[in-house]
């Protein structure tokens, strides 16, 4: 075992401490409270529909970006504690961001078309969730430069 790898599994084996611990678990819960918030206000902006299968089909597209921050958080394990901490503070962010958004369109004034905000939010999440942790990937591979080549196991878990 060379050095670089001793230091990458001492570095990525350390217990989050402190603030870190904190940011994991409130992400933890945030985001199934997020998701389930989320369908139940697309539930409610729908609930004048009678296509069933389109209410399933929509109720899949809004919890997809919470499926895949669970996905990403299964596989962040090996991720860098920069990387790692970028994602738990991703998954607050679109949750709080999310709830807001469909929040407002359930309880805010009436608009012409709630159903588009159903429809755009999802990639946008998305977006956002592959913006922050590939950039977070990157800072933190120039961060540990002097462990051989560590962060390069980060593209193949996604």
């Amino acid at each position: 075992m060379g050095g670089g790898e001793l230091s990458t599994k001492v570095s990525r084996g350390m217990p989050e401490g402190g603030f870190l611990a904190l940011l994991r678990a409130s992400a933890h819960i945030a985001v199934p409270v997020g998701a389930v918030g989320s369908l139940g206000l697309m539930l409610w902006a729908g609930r004048r529909n009678d296509s069933r299968i389109l209410l399933v089909l929509f109720a899949l597209w809004v919890l997809s970006p919470f499926m895949a921050l669970v996905l990403a958080n299964a596989v962040s394990k090996r991720w860098s504690v920069v990387s790692r901490a970028a994602l738990h503070s991703v998954m607050l962010v679109l949750t709080l961001v999310t709830l807001a958004i469909y929040g407002d369109v359930v309880l805010g004034p009436p608009r012409a078309k709630p159903a588009f905000v159903f429809i755009v939010v999802p990639p946008a999440s998305w977006l956002l969730i592959a913006i922050v942790v590939a950039v977070a990937a990157l800072i933190s591979g120039r961060h540990t430069s002097g462990t051989h080549g560590v962060i390069r196991s980060w593209p193949r878990d996604l």
